[in-house]
């Protein structure tokens, strides 16, 4: 038997390690962008709605680059749409980064649906609206990129981000359909389950390999502590 001096056994609950070369991701929404106004659309870029971030949208953006400038950050990346690049803009300024335009981190198509549409239709309980969150596809939506083509840009973008930085921690600013599909990627869930992030919300994923683990979903504690129970439109 041994001295009472000596501490018995423990195996206490381990804490989650980033497995070696992983690359760390912070999926951060855009800010509130600008209002859509009947007979006023949207300016496009590539076929899709551009609209700049609203004045509340601006103030998210400094909030959530003063939360992750206390973070180790190795590369910023933006779409190619200007809500993002204004939403890093802050980030960027305080790290004394460049962002990298990514266009293939933009947001879904959404068919005859864009430059504001979108979010008439949603308001007003359109049908195809409707099927569109039963049936949990953007395609039905005419014109709107197949869902098969939306899945498979955003993984392989995302993949080749992580690739480009093993053992590095990057932050993606990008779109509320765009975070839902990489969280349905990583946890094999809905491809709805996840969207409904909080403008200038951080998720987190850690990519090694094709192993993607989720870590944090929509936090938003630098903006409001409180729980939220709704979000806005996902573009």
């Amino acid at each position: 038997m041994g001295s009472e001096s000596e501490k018995p056994v423990e195996y206490r609950q381990g804490r989650f390690r980033t497995p070696p070369g992983a690359t760390e991701v912070f999926l951060v929404r855009h800010g509130e962008s600008e209002p859509a106004r009947p007979g006023r659309p949207f300016p496009l870029v590539a076929g899709q709605g551009d609209p700049a971030l609203a004045p509340e949208g601006r103030e998210q953006a400094e909030r959530v680059g003063l939360r992750l400038a206390a973070e180790r950050v190795d590369a910023i990346y933006v779409s190619s749409l200007r809500r993002t690049s204004e939403t890093a803009a802050p980030l960027a300024a305080r790290l004394g980064a460049t962002p990298v335009v990514e266009p293939e981190l933009r947001e879904v198509h959404l068919g005859e649906w864009e430059g504001g549409l979108f979010r008439r239709m949603v308001a007003e309980g359109h049908p195809i609206a409707r099927r569109m969150s039963a049936e949990e596809r953007w395609d039905v939506i005419p014109g709107a990129e197949p869902a098969p083509a939306f899945s498979g840009r955003v993984r392989k973008v995302l993949a080749r981000l992580a690739a480009a930085h093993p053992g590095r921690r990057i932050v993606v600013v990008t779109h509320g359909g765009v975070i839902a599909e990489a969280l349905a990627a990583a946890t094999g869930s809905r491809p709805f389950a996840f969207l409904g992030a909080d403008n200038a919300s951080v998720s987190h994923l850690v990519l090694a390999g094709e192993r993607w683990i989720l870590r944090r979903f929509n936090d938003t504690a630098h903006l409001d502590a409180a729980f939220t129970g709704t979000a806005a439109p996902p573009t």
